[in-house]
């Protein structure tokens, strides 16, 4: 089954964490599609027919993206109002998402013990995971990268890149 990675980084290239995440999966080109939505759509006017239309071509769609304040990066958002539209998503005849498999990958600012004192990582993607559940959607288990303000060692970013490619293409 192919695989279809929506990115959401507003920088990749200055991203330690999602650039590598990318470099990784682009070594499966035969197993899933890359699809950043910066590079297709710097201004954000989504093309809402051509993404639903990709959308219902992969069983499997993993949404990769830095935390943003504690939400998910607006163009990511964005795009969820936009694509998963009523009619289409959801609600009468929106049947289209349904049965798909969805994964979030997820780098983060703060260190885990960050979000495990105060509030988890599951509770602020409970919404995007809530949408998506209505939508009819199984959700797998997330990928993460905890610490991406740490400076972390270039070394550790690309063994978790490692596993996160061998978690989404088992």
């Amino acid at each position: 089954m192919s695989k279809l990675v929506i990115v959401t980084h507003p920088s990749l290239k200055d991203s330690l964490i999602n650039r590598i995440w990318v470099a990784e999966l682009a070594n499966h080109s035969e197993a899933l599609e890359i699809h950043s939505l910066y590079e297709k759509y710097p201004d954000l006017n989504f093309d809402v027919a051509a993404e639903q239309e990709l959308l219902s071509k992969y069983d499997e769609i993993v949404f990769q993206f830095p935390l943003h304040w504690f939400n998910v990066p607006f163009a990511l958002k964005k795009y969820i109002d936009e694509v998963l539209a009523y009619g289409w998503a959801f609600g009468p005849g929106g049947d289209k998402m349904k049965g798909k498999k969805i994964r979030f990958a997820v780098s983060t600012g703060g260190t885990k013990e960050t979000y495990e004192s105060k509030i988890t990582l599951d509770d602020l993607l409970k919404p995007m995971a809530v949408s998506f559940h209505y939508c009819g959607c199984e959700l797998l288990p997330s990928h993460v990268f905890y610490g991406a303000s740490s400076q972390p060692e270039e070394d550790a970013v690309v063994s978790n890149a490692k596993e996160y490619a061998s978690n989404i293409l088992s």
